[in-house]
């Protein structure tokens, strides 16, 4: 069952008694037991624990986890500094160097950004080894969901980070006038010239968190 230790719990206790998350659970158990899966289970729901509810300033919207050995550890977007960088993380790089915005020495491991606030939410959070989208259509989307219409429902201001078709797709469920919906093309190789380069989102982020009284996020 899931334990976050922090205020997602209230809402996880909630939703992990519905039938399609009980299916869901049954359905990895089984998967974790024949077959490699990631992330790692320890790490399935590392993005809550790392960025509380009442944290959020950001919420960077992915859709699966990598699907490779050693990348995936519960962090859209993110992997451990040993590992190769993802081509998609290496056009963020790209572009926050663009906005002058890039920390120097960079780190592929996004865990700084999760403590700032900064909430890295896959919609799908597991993955069978080598075989993308994988647990896609198992129940992940249905929690997701809920995770993000929660987030809309709270009126504290918020960024919603959304590259990309897949991402974009979950913009109707952010309804709530106070925060910001940045839209754009996806960071992957295939669509990063495609308005994702230039979109200056980094830098809107943080002045919309100025603009509301919030510490900019220290990409």
């Amino acid at each position: 069952m899931i334990k976050v230790d922090n205020d997602w719990q209230s809402l996880f206790d909630e939703e992990q008694i519905k039938p399609y998350y009980l299916s869901l659970r049954s359905f990895l158990i089984g998967e974790y037991s024949s077959h490699q899966v990631f992330p790692p289970m320890n790490e399935i729901f590392q993005a809550f624990r790392l960025t509380p509810f009442s944290s959020v300033k950001v919420v960077l919207v992915g859709q699966d986890p990598y699907h490779e050995e050693g990348q995936a550890m519960g962090l859209s977007f993110s992997v451990r500094d040993n590992v190769p960088e993802p081509p998609s993380l290496r056009n963020i790089k790209e572009e926050l160097r663009n906005e002058g915005l890039l920390k120097e020495p960079w780190s592929r491991d996004l865990t700084r950004w999760a403590k700032e606030g900064v909430l890295l939410l896959n919609s799908t959070l597991t993955v069978r080894a080598h075989e993308a989208a994988s647990h896609q259509g198992k129940g992940w989307e249905t929690f997701t969901d809920r995770c993000i219409m929660a987030l809309n429902e709270d009126n504290r201001p918020k960024v919603f980070l959304l590259w990309g078709s897949y991402a974009r797709s979950k913009k109707a469920m952010i309804t709530n006038k106070c925060h910001l919906i940045l839209e754009s093309a996806h960071p992957s190789p295939l669509s990063a010239y495609r308005g994702f380069f230039g979109n200056g989102h980094f830098r809107k982020t943080n002045e919309f968190l100025l603009a509301h009284g919030m510490a900019p996020i220290e990409w």
